[in-house]
């Protein structure tokens, strides 16, 4: 099965399309962008998924992520650039999956900390690509722009629920 590219951007205005994909202005600073993006995503939690539990944040992402990937395809086309720094929806969006279940932890850390170590292992893992994040990145269209997000983000996770955990037995 070879995935697409939803098409519906196509028929939006050029504008409107990058403005969505660089979370407006955010995606334009200069110096890193997708921490910037990052941040964005942050407060996008906040505001948005911090009260929800794993299945709210996992149907409010998948919505999300089918948006980025629009959004984020149809940008790279216009900008004639394959995942350019500038677009940013895809850190924006995979940023609540590093806080599914994340209320648990709050046992061994106040949420600040939780939400500080999710943020730096998001972007470690989303900088440096270990294993499969990185291979993601080589889907076509605006999955390989947002795949690789959406794994740094579980991986996230992933490795914040094992910190709980093994502070838990300490």
């Amino acid at each position: 099965m070879q995935l697409r590219q939803p098409i519906w951007p196509r028929f939006m205005p050029r504008q409107m399309v990058l403005n969505f994909a660089t979370v407006g202005p955010v995606g334009r600073i200069s110096k890193a962008p997708g921490t910037w993006g990052s941040v964005a995503g942050l407060f996008y939690f906040t505001l948005f998924f911090y009260p929800l539990g794993v299945l709210g944040n996992l149907l409010f992402s998948a919505v999300g992520i089918y948006v980025a990937v629009a959004f984020c395809g149809e940008a790279e086309f216009r900008l004639g650039k394959r995942d350019p720094g500038e677009i940013v929806l895809d850190e924006f969006v995979a940023i609540p999956l590093c806080f599914l279940a994340w209320q648990p932890l709050t046992q061994v850390a106040p949420p600040w900390a939780i939400f500080l170590a999710g943020f730096g292992l998001f972007r470690l893992f989303d900088i440096w690509k270990p294993s499969v994040i990185g291979k993601l990145q080589h889907l076509p269209d605006g999955w390989g722009v947002v795949a690789d997000d959406v794994a740094a983000a579980l991986a996230t996770n992933l490795t914040l629920h094992l910190i709980g955990a093994l502070l838990v037995r300490l």
